[in-house]
């Protein structure tokens, strides 16, 4: 049995048939209705090797725009350079502080159940600080994921693959040409090692790195280009400023710009937040039309689950797998 007919037969009822019900959409969606796909990623995706399944999605067609917080954006690189020299910690939830302290002075940054080595950090910071530096003479400033891009194209890289670079999702955007936008990029550990270049005079000014606001410029513009042919669709895995930030640019463009640009025509989010905290990563897609985010007939789904176990098998079904 394949997954697609797995889900299919078990997955019945609660947060299992919202799951089933979300993947079939998604696949009407891209398949029959030419749908465009929006994925935003929060949370620790690409530590937990989302690039496994989301890298196809992409190169199939059935993603065509991502937006993703910074440590999304550089953990891609991290695992992919530095995959085996992780260190996964399987009894996580029993260390105690002294074993924190001892993986920091070993020089390991935890994530759950997975250990970052310091070491990757050091190696991908050298070679930024490049990058960022020729921005900088140059006077032509990049986004966090031009900069990644670039850095892809170092032929020396690959030496240091550690996993193929096939289960990079950011290597699979960059060969797409799908656009790729990291908002709030001080959050992460680039960004904070960027600004203390600032700081210290290795770099001129913050110039070299477009911010935010003119990346939500950028995305406004893909946005009526991509839906003068085709409806967009949003899939949200997990909360925060990776799906706040995308999702604004329609009611900016409708109430800001005054322009005349249809909602989002699909909606998943996979979230373990509750509306009750009063929280925007645990509001219920109906919050949204009063933001006019969505419409009352928006397709619209709400997977209160793992983001690790869930997203992977909707993307599975959307592959026919």
């Amino acid at each position: 049995m394949n997954v697609s007919d797995f889900l299919e037969q078990h997955f019945r009822h609660f947060n299992a048939r919202e799951t089933l019900a979300a993947a079939k959409a998604y696949r009407e969606f891209i398949d029959n209705q030419n749908g465009r796909m929006m994925v935003t990623l929060a949370g620790a995706m690409s530590t937990g090797e989302l690039g496994l399944s989301l890298a196809e999605m992409i190169r199939q067609g059935k993603v065509h725009a991502v937006t993703c917080t910074a440590a999304n954006l550089e953990e891609d690189i991290f695992n992919l350079v530095a995959h085996d020299e992780y260190r996964v910690i399987e009894d996580w939830r029993a260390l105690s502080a002294d074993d924190e302290v001892k993986l920091l002075d070993e020089g390991f940054n935890r994530v759950t159940d997975t250990c970052i080595p310091e070491t990757v950090m050091r190696h991908i910071e050298s070679r930024l600080l490049n990058l960022w530096k020729n921005a900088a003479e140059e006077g032509k400033p990049r986004t966090p994921a031009e900069f990644m891009f670039e850095l892809l194209d170092d032929p020396q890289l690959p030496e240091h693959f550690q996993v193929p670079r096939e289960n990079s999702w950011l290597a699979a955007a960059k060969d797409a040409g799908i656009p790729v936008y990291v908002p709030g990029v001080e959050d992460s550990t680039m960004g904070n090692i960027f600004t203390a270049r600032v700081i210290d005079g290795s770099l001129p000014s913050h110039a070299a790195m477009h911010p935010g606001t003119e990346q939500l410029q950028r995305l406004s513009k893909w946005y009526q280009e991509t839906s003068a042919n085709h409806p967009i669709g949003f899939f949200q895995i997990g909360g925060g400023i990776a799906g706040d930030f995308p999702i604004c640019v329609v009611p900016m463009m409708r109430q800001d710009l005054r322009l005349d640009i249809p909602l989002w025509s699909y909606f998943c989010q996979i979230s373990d937040a509750q509306p009750s905290y009063g929280g925007y990563s645990g509001a219920v897609p109906n919050e949204k039309i009063t933001w006019e985010k969505l419409s009352r007939e928006t397709p619209k789904f709400m997977i209160q689950s793992d983001a690790s176990i869930v997203a992977p098998l909707v993307f599975a079904y959307v592959l026919g797998w």
